[in-house]
């Protein structure tokens, strides 16, 4: 399961999905930190099934944990240059041009 949230703006669909267990954390980088937070990916909790619909439609897509990285690069969204690892945690974003 994934906590996802679809924003639309004047031009773009943007996606923002992240894996369950990530939500609410925060995640230090370098000298910042990461926060994984209600306010952009905590729309709803979904499924597989749905993110990768959510993923379908997204113009801008931001992803965040190993299992929502894996579907989208098994479903062609990303490709291995698309992910880098943040304190560990494999984050993705793509954009549809």
């Amino acid at each position: 399961m994934f906590w996802g949230k679809i924003m639309r703006t004047k031009q773009d669909v943007v996606v923002a999905i992240c894996d369950e267990k990530l939500f609410g954390k925060k995640i230090k980088f370098k000298d910042f930190k990461v926060e994984i937070s209600k306010d952009f990916y905590g729309e709803r909790l979904i499924n597989d099934k749905i993110a990768v619909g959510a993923m379908k439609i997204a113009d801008i897509g931001n992803l965040f944990g190993e299992e929502i990285v894996k579907l989208a690069k098994e479903n062609g969204f990303i490709d291995d240059e698309n992910i880098i690892l943040i304190d560990g945690v494999p984050h993705a974003q793509f954009v549809r041009l």
